[in-house]
């Protein structure tokens, strides 16, 4: 019967890649061999499900056909498989395979080369020569929440991370340490075998990379005990993180090499992480400037006044002109948040906010009224 992938990494077959990756993760995380609880054989029934569902062609050939043709076993004989509806495999064989051609395919040897790309899939998972290609590891997301002033002076955060890393006993080539990394006996180096595939066109001779080192061409004589020989482990890894300064809200810093060690000294993937900012009670953030309001009251507006004005350098004394409107703006020059990507900083804008008193006691009422006359005589 088989397998199901969806159930094996425990997501609905709707899942996004996104969720397909955390749920591996976490499957992984709790079955890896290395742990006390840890179960090899479910660990690796994990990453046989993340194999296929990771990958968008794979998992489209499994939705479709249960399998992705990877070491399948026999066809649909009933017309209704992968070449479709319709098609009578009973007088293909009976006709001797293709026709058009002019040539029958009864026990013919020949090499698929370029046709091993389009009958690959159909014929136990064969491909068109090539050596396994060193696979990257994997990139990583994140969050980070940081502060209003961190976000506008940059700074220094540890966080710690898990991920696969480089296994420290074999530094990532797989071998126990003191042991030889040798020639692979089966392919003598090559990384490609020749096999010979039966099907009902006949006998196909094909090259496919090598299982037994994965097309590397070698493998460690003794696999190194702590990964494996896979050369990565999952474990937690601490970070330094530098915040620049004038980052905004939901921009991303990239640390190359940071995201999944590669297996068997491949290169790491990168570590891309989301910034969030916390908002300030204080400011409000326009680009590169920065928004505040100052409240005054009437007579330091229609007087003047100097008043203090928070600034994320300090405070500092703004002058009030006499006659000061309400909703007047001032410009702090460079007291605003330092360009990301250039010098200089941008400027503070304070909004000046009156005061009108919603209790007036008799004495204050009184100088009211006689400023409402002294108006009227204007």
């Amino acid at each position: 019967m088989p397998k199901d992938y969806y159930e094996t990494l425990d997501v609905p077959k709707g899942a996004s890649q996104d969720e397909i990756k955390k749920a591996f993760y976490k499957k992984a995380h709790q079955h890896h061999p290395d742990k006390n609880s840890g179960d090899e054989k479910k660990f690796k029934e994990v990453n046989e499900a993340y194999q296929v569902l990771g990958n968008e062609e794979k998992r489209k050939q499994y939705d479709q056909y249960g399998t992705t043709f990877e070491g399948a076993q026999g066809f649909d004989y009933s017309g209704q498989g992968p070449f479709g509806a319709g098609f009578n495999w009973q007088d293909f064989t009976r006709n001797g395979g293709f026709s058009t051609s002019g040539f029958r395919t009864e026990n013919i040897n020949f090499d698929l080369g370029d046709l091993g790309d389009i009958f690959g899939d159909f014929f136990g998972g064969y491909s068109s020569p090539r050596k396994s290609k060193r696979q990257r590891g994997s990139d990583l997301e994140m969050t980070l929440e940081i502060d209003f002033l961190a976000s506008v002076f940059g700074a220094e955060k540890i966080i710690n991370l898990a991920k696969n890393i480089k296994c420290p006993v074999c530094h990532g080539n797989g071998a126990e340490p003191g042991t030889k990394i040798e020639t692979c006996p089966v392919c003598q180096g090559s990384g490609q075998v020749r096999e010979t595939q039966k099907t009902i066109f006949g006998a196909f001779q094909q090259v496919r990379v090598c299982a037994n080192c994965g097309g590397e061409g070698k493998k460690a004589a003794t696999a190194c005990r702590r990964c494996r020989g896979l050369g990565i482990i999952n474990d937690e890894e601490t970070l330094k993180v530098n915040i620049p300064a004038g980052i905004k809200d939901g921009q991303s810093i990239k640390l190359s090499g940071q995201g999944e060690a590669g297996q068997k000294g491949s290169p790491s993937g990168d570590l891309y992480i989301n910034i969030i900012v916390q908002p300030s009670e204080i400011f409000s953030r326009q680009g590169d400037n920065l928004l505040t309001k100052k409240e005054i009251s009437y007579s330091q507006a229609v007087l003047g006044d100097k008043v203090e004005i928070k600034t994320v350098d300090g405070e500092i004394y703004l002058k009030i002109p006499p006659g000061t409107p309400n909703n007047k703006i001032f410009i702090l020059k460079g007291q605003g948040v330092p360009k990301l990507q250039s010098s200089g900083r941008g400027d503070q804008l304070v909004e000046i906010i009156i005061k009108i008193p919603k209790k007036l006691d008799r004495k204050q009422k009184a100088l009211i009224e006689e400023l409402k006359d002294l108006e009227k005589t204007d």
